[in-house]
């Protein structure tokens, strides 16, 4: 009898390995590397993110250009300063946001902070919560708390310190570049406890900003009421220009893309007027892909447009990016450092 019919099947079994599901370990004193090995010898998600820090960590290579692309709430729950290191530590080469996270990102770099809060209590609905919040002035982001009052702070720091600088329609790459410039003067002329951040260590690193919905923020609500009284706009489509220049002159390319919507289809729209495709590819997204919705979309469907290379290494978590960002980022590191 052959080893191939010995378990009872005809069919030679050539998809199937042997490679049994081992039964995570965890213990006192485990460094993230610990635990990402051992997340290597599960199934389901613990095997999707041990994958997603493999493909991660070749995607930190030297001679990969990063697209990252950040959605979501990722700067007021917590994620700014992993944003940060990655492009002060030259893993991101372009970076895609959304205006609300420039937003906060400025908010927190000229003094402002973001508090712990709760969705509601026992004693009232989530209505009646949110009522007592907006009558002291406080706006919610889920269990996040951030006092109105520091949205004042930041449109003052636009008028004095941002909007001087432009008289005319100018780019939404060279806007950010001078609120990164902006958040650091001010973050260090204040002695501000909290780091600059994000904008301002893309500014200093001559790392792009790019952001294609800008308007859909506080950042662009100010932008837009700058432009009805001074002759300045943001001119969004000279931004394609360059934002294609780095698609073409890399050799090669990786996104990487922390929740969905404009950022995550900016990434990765680039390549369909580049003569090549992504190498590598991971996404962090808590949206399915059986809604047809661009955020929950997976990878190998990218793969069908162009925009992956047929033989690009990609890997996609489904989970809270707050959870998994700082996980697959520490991982990749590790391999790497």
């Amino acid at each position: 009898m052959s080893e191939d019919s010995s378990h009872g099947h005809d069919t030679p079994r050539e998809e199937f390995q042997h490679d049994p599901i081992g039964h995570t370990t965890v213990g006192a004193g485990m460094t993230v590397a610990d635990l990402i090995d051992e997340y290597g010898k599960a199934g389901i998600g613990a095997a999707d993110l041990h994958k997603t820090v493999d493909v991660a960590a070749e995607m930190f290579a030297d001679d990969v250009t990063v697209f990252f692309g950040l959605a979501g709430a990722m700067v007021p729950t917590g994620m700014r300063a992993i944003v940060t290191d990655l492009i002060r530590r030259g893993h991101i080469d372009v970076l895609v946001t959304t205006g609300a996270n420039l937003t906060h990102d400025a908010i927190e770099a000229i003094g402002g902070k973001h508090h712990h809060g709760r969705v509601c209590d026992d004693q009232r609905t989530e209505r009646e919560h949110d009522e007592q919040l907006r009558d002291e002035g406080v706006d919610r982001i889920y269990n996040v708390y951030l006092p109105q009052e520091h949205f004042a702070q930041f449109e003052s720091h636009l008028r004095d310190e941002v909007f001087p600088a432009f008289d005319e329609p100018v780019s939404i790459r060279a806007f950010t570049a001078e609120l990164g410039r902006a958040n650091a003067d001010v973050n260090e002329r204040e002695a501000i406890e909290e780091d600059a951040g994000i904008a301002a260590a893309a500014y200093a690193n001559d790392v792009p900003v790019y952001v294609p919905a800008i308007q859909d923020s506080v950042l662009g609500l100010q932008a837009w009421l700058r432009s009805q009284v001074q002759p300045f706009s943001l001119d969004a489509l000279s931004d394609m220009s360059e934002l294609n220049d780095f698609a073409y002159d890399a050799d090669s390319s990786g996104a990487f893309v922390v929740g969905g919507g404009v950022p995550k289809n900016f990434v990765l729209q680039t390549m369909l007027v580049a003569p090549d495709a992504y190498d590598y590819a991971v996404q962090l997204t808590m949206d399915p892909p059986q809604t047809g919705g661009l955020s929950g979309a997976t990878l190998d469907e990218a793969r069908s447009w162009g925009k992956l290379e047929k033989d690009a290494r990609n890997a996609s978590i489904y989970a809270d990016a707050t959870i998994t960002l700082p996980l697959v980022v520490a991982g990749a590191l590790d391999r790497i450092e």
